[in-house]
């Protein structure tokens, strides 16, 4: 099946010059947009331009609990800088207008804020189906709740079977400069309210569909892919870092879809899943893949039948690339995300580039006649998959109950043979053993909170033990948290909580990440029960309990240890208000007696648990450091979030004069080159590296630690794409000691030939590090086994004095690996001295 494929992906190839030169088509092997990691060391983070958004007028006001529930949206000023105007596409600031009129001039058409964007625009979900009473919408949540909650029942309800509205989400404009979407659900929607078919008004008595027109408002008017904070939205499902996934994870699980679209744009020829392997291993993909792969084919035959040339046929991963290309196994997408809450998801690129360098450089009458075809193209396979989801209605709702029924019972992977669908063979078949129960033990702390909340958060069920229990042969605390398995949502317990796999040897490449454990990178202690039955009272937690206080006994000084992110803010916060803190050589912070009250207000707030410092020296007082931080957007928003005052830089900044006066440390790794800084950068920089401190993460970290010759090490750099969650053995130093025993890689680096004076703080694993992830070796031959026992961090003090961290991992990585924050904190507290 491999070899069909690739086949098939040669052919398109070849025939790709054929196609007319509008089309600017798009082989296999080109379809990666920036946002897939490697991006993170070329462009400097900057912040955002938060005064641009001027105050909208008027205020939401919702009616209306049945449907409609139409809400009188607010409006916003034009703007006539927004990036969609050039493209003869409809502006944010004029959607709400739009949609406000469509309130009023139909019964079938409602409208919510589901939230705010970075920036603070409204969020829309719009719903679209025939009236309800009140009373017939709490029917219809009754059997929505019954299918998750009571499958069986769900599945034996006859009345269920034929009066349940069946769910479908649209989700558009998730990265801004993909606009189209947005423009071809408001032509669906229109199209659906005003019309006076019968059959369509019908349709609307048998389904309610649910657009969210623009999930990243911030860069649609900014024409940009990532939101206003820098983050990419699609990348960051299960980690929830931003309001616009946020958002659209609560409309996931309260619609509870059974397909969903994502529309995005631009490959040359449309593009729409399936994809290809490696599939996620916890997807029940039998009754993914039978709905999944007809449908895409409606599409593409609703796409045909534009009449375009460059929309005589559609790009179907799973059919026409080789493994590995466009894969659906990491569950940060959209689609990928929503098919553990029972959705069949599928992401649809349109296929004319509109955007970046064409939006500059084409002519307006080029763009906006690919913006035609584009929208048209969205609104085609909005028709086609709202046209599937109605002519398979009972088999679509039949097959959702199925899956939560298989996670209540505990039901086993699905087998699936060999032809299941056409072209699935072994390629394809990716499955897992499900654990018994997960148990995050009492007592460990912040993290453990924050992985609870973030479980609840994602409709995953945890119960807290209301008394003490033996599982598996340990014995845990009453208030222990535990997650049985035997839940309707066992699937996305399980990505987000398992170790993972290794498949590297399973593909060639990957189209993004392929690792990203929580219970390996976000700090907490969690247990695996493989077969035993939790036999435990417990209560369902809504909400993890807290965890933070002062133990330390009444008139003795106070420690924290730095263990997470948490703690780094704590001192942070006592610093920002004036009290003392001390820095030990382990790392430690101790703060006096005379702070308690303080301590007190930060450890409840923040989770943290202060213990009695023991006897000796309390280590020179620290200060809150000023960084000045050529970084990546998401290396911002972290160490912003963990309480440090942050100076945006680039070599551009340099250049134009900065003040380092008032800076403690330097970060760099993305974004400054030494070679690029002119003569006066370079003497205020090498003034600033005579007093203050250094870290530096990958390779962009690496060129310019040899560039300014701050510590004695090569830095060898593994394939670009490699990335994953990885084992590490940690030293005594600033750094290492106490830090986790796993990491996260995104383009590995490690060090060798360390010169006098350097610690490596953290080393890779031996033999083969990699536990999660994909890391084949590089054209250099640099791979796992070259990097196994090599440094991973190291430190050491420069010739003129400067504290230097080098960091080869990615501790911060797109805010995910919470469990490394606090080894950057510590970095960061040391290097300032």
């Amino acid at each position: 099946m491999r070899l069909s494929r690739l086949l098939v992906a040669v052919v398109l190839v070849l025939t790709a010059s054929v196609t007319p030169a509008q089309a600017v088509p798009i082989g296999p092997g080109q379809h990666r947009d920036p946002g897939n990691g490697a991006e993170r060391n070329e462009v400097a983070a900057t912040d955002p331009p938060l005064s641009t958004l001027s105050a909208p007028t008027g205020e939401n006001r919702a009616h209306g609990q049945g449907y409609p529930r139409r809400t009188e949206l607010r409006v916003y000023p034009e703007n006539p800088a927004d990036k969609a105007i050039k493209l003869g596409l409809v502006p944010y600031h004029a959607i709400a207008p739009a949609l406000n009129s469509l309130q009023a001039r139909s019964n079938r058409v409602s409208v919510e804020v589901v939230g705010q964007s970075t920036l603070g625009r409204d969020l829309y979900l719009v719903t679209v189906t025939a009236p309800e009473s009140a009373a017939e919408t709490r029917r219809q949540d009754r059997w929505r709740a019954q299918i998750e909650d009571d499958p069986k029942a769900a599945a034996r309800d006859r009345q269920l079977a034929r009066d349940y509205k069946a769910p479908v989400w649209i989700n558009a404009n998730i990265h801004g400069d993909e606009w189209e979407g947005t423009d071809g659900a408001l032509r669906v929607i229109e199209r659906l309210a005003t019309t006076s078919d019968p059959e369509q008004k019908r349709l609307l008595e048998r389904t309610r569909i649910y657009f969210t027109v623009t999930n990243n408002p911030d860069g649609r008017v900014a024409g940009t892919r990532a939101n206003g904070a820098g983050f990419d939205v699609n990348r960051d499902h299960i980690t929830s870092t931003q309001p616009e996934s946020r958002a659209v994870r609560d409309v996931v699980i309260g619609t509870q879809p059974l397909v969903l679209l994502d529309e995005h744009g631009y490959t040359g020829t449309t593009l729409i899943e399936p994809a290809t392997p490696p599939h996620g291993q916890n997807y029940e993909y039998d009754l993914y893949i039978k709905h999944a792969y007809p449908n895409a084919l409606g599409m593409e035959k609703a796409i045909g039948e534009l009449g375009y040339p460059e929309t005589a046929r559609a790009d179907i991963p799973f059919r026409d690339f080789p493994p590995g290309e466009w894969d659906d196994w990491p569950p940060i997408f959209t689609p990928m995300y929503s098919m553990y809450h029972g959705a069949v998801g599928h992401t649809v690129e349109v296929p004319l580039r509109v955007n970046r360098t064409d939006y500059d450089t084409l002519p307006v009458e080029e763009l906006r006649r690919r913006s035609v075809v584009n929208t048209d193209v969205s609104a085609a396979t909005i028709k086609a998959a709202v046209e599937y989801v109605d002519e398979n209605r009972g088999s679509l709702i039949a097959d959702q109950i199925e899956l939560f029924r298989r996670g209540w019972e505990g039901a086993g992977s699905p087998s699936i043979s060999d032809g299941f669908v056409p072209g699935f063979g072994p390629e394809d078949r990716y499955s897992t053993k499900f654990p018994r129960a997960y148990v995050i033990p009492e007592g460990s702390g912040p993290a453990a909170a924050r992985l609870v909340d973030q479980l609840v958060a994602n409709d995953v069920r945890v119960g807290r033990a209301k008394t003490p229990f033996a599982l598996a042969g340990k014995r845990y605390p009453a208030g222990s948290y535990v997650v049985d398995m035997h839940q309707p949502k066992r699937g996305l317990a399980n990505v987000i909580l398992e170790d993972g796999k290794d498949i590297s040897a399973d593909v060639p490449q990957m189209y993004d990440i392929s690792g990203w454990s929580h219970r390996l990178l976000w700090g907490a202690s969690v247990d695996i029960v493989k077969s035993e039955t939790p036999r435990v009272w417990t209560t369902p937690v809504t909400a993890a309990a807290p965890t933070g206080g002062v133990d330390a006994v009444l008139g003795r000084d106070l420690a924290l240890a730095l263990t997470d992110g948490k703690d780094v803010l704590a001192v942070n916060t006592l610093l920002g208000q004036g009290l003392p803190v001390h820095r030990q050589a382990d790392g430690t912070v101790v703060v006096p007696a005379s702070a308690r009250g303080g301590a007190l207000t930060v450890a409840r707030e923040m989770g943290v648990r202060f213990t009695t410092a023991g006897p000796g020296p309390r280590g020179p007082l620290l200060h809150r450091p000023v960084i000045a931080a050529a970084v990546s957007a998401d290396e911002l928003s972290v160490l912003r979030e963990l309480g440090f005052e942050v100076r945006p830089v680039s070599t551009a900044v340099l250049n134009a004069g900065f003040d380092f006066s008032r800076v403690d440390t330097l970060f760099v790794s993305a974004g400054l080159s030494y070679g690029a800084l002119n003569a006066a950068a370079k003497q205020s920089l090498t003034a600033f590296l005579a007093r203050g401190g250094v870290v530096t993460r990958g390779a962009t970290g690496s060129a310019f630690n040899a560039a300014t010759g701050l510590l004695p090490v090569r830095a060898v750099a593994g394939r670009g794409d490699a990335n994953g969650v990885v084992t590490v053995t940690n030293g005594a130093g600033v750094v290492g000691a106490g830090s986790p025993g796993h990491s996260f890689v995104y383009s590995p680096q490690w060090f060798t030939d360390l010169g006098p004076g350097v610690v490596a703080e953290q080393r890779y694993g031996a033999g083969k590090p990699l536990v999660a992830g994909h890391w084949l070796p590089s054209d250099a031959g640099n791979g796992q086994a070259e990097a196994a026992g090599a440094a991973a961090v190291v430190s050491g003090t420069s010739g003129a004095g400067a504290r230097v961290v080098l960091f080869g991992t990615e501790p911060l990585f797109r805010g995910h690996p919470k469990g490394l924050f606090a080894q950057v904190g510590k970095a960061v507290f040391w290097a300032a001295g």
